[in-house]
């Protein structure tokens, strides 16, 4: 009799366990996507947001740009506070080396800043450029608003057409920049004879100069 009382009480327990089970594969209610965060104009110069391998490499190029008021190293793209050097090279943060391009609309436009990303890199190496391997390397264009996103799609199917290759660089909602450490700054400038720029940053910005000679400044 305990036997079949046990058998009972089992059997109960597997019903309302199987049906709980149900319950839970009711699927998950959609994620709200994220909205682009748009930087307000300042002075007549807009911003820009790029990743592509060490931002040394890309703060160089955009440095080297007619039209281009400023060009800073940072950290976007992940979901962190505060990214450091450190912190964001774990992997771990999400962030990327990212620069801001301040740039005047006026002398060179988005799309031109979008080609000339496009032209300084290897557009189908995922999760780096060049020597440089990880998520923090990783290409991303930030979009503030559906115009930009608009033309990142199109100029981005545009090459992979072109090529015939998938084209790594992720498009994603800008969302935050943070500057990184003072000694990142203007890194080519202040290292002209550092290896890692002469072999790495320097071929990069000779892309720049030979695909763009109309758009590159004069050096002094």
């Amino acid at each position: 009799m305990k036997f079949q009382l046990y058998l009972i009480y089992v059997y109960t327990i597997l019903i309302v366990s199987c049906k709980g089970n149900s319950q839970d594969k009711t699927p998950p209610a959609p994620q709200k996507e994220i909205q682009p965060k748009e930087v307000i104009s300042k002075d007549g110069f807009k911003r820009a947001y790029f990743a592509s391998g060490c931002f040394w490499c890309v703060e160089a190029i955009y440095e080297n740009t007619k039209g281009v008021k400023e060009a800073i190293s940072g950290y976007s793209g992940g979901h962190t506070k505060n990214p450091t050097y450190e912190s964001s090279n774990t992997g771990r943060t999400g962030h990327a080396e990212a620069v801001e391009v301040i740039y005047n609309p006026k002398i060179i436009s988005f799309e031109k800043l979008i080609d000339i990303y496009f032209a300084t890199q290897n557009p189908t190496q995922v999760n780096g450029q060049g020597p440089d391997h990880g998520s923090q390397y990783r290409s991303i264009i930030f979009y503030q608003n559906k115009e930009q996103k608009d033309i990142i799609d199109q100029k981005k199917t545009a090459l992979s057409k072109k090529i015939n290759r998938k084209i790594a660089a992720e498009i994603l909602p800008f969302q935050k920049f943070w500057i990184a450490e003072d000694y990142h700054q203007d890194y080519e400038k202040k290292h002209p004879y550092n290896r890692y720029i002469l072999n790495v940053s320097v071929p990069r910005l000779k892309k720049l100069q030979n695909k763009f000679p109309d758009l590159v400044k004069k050096r002094h």
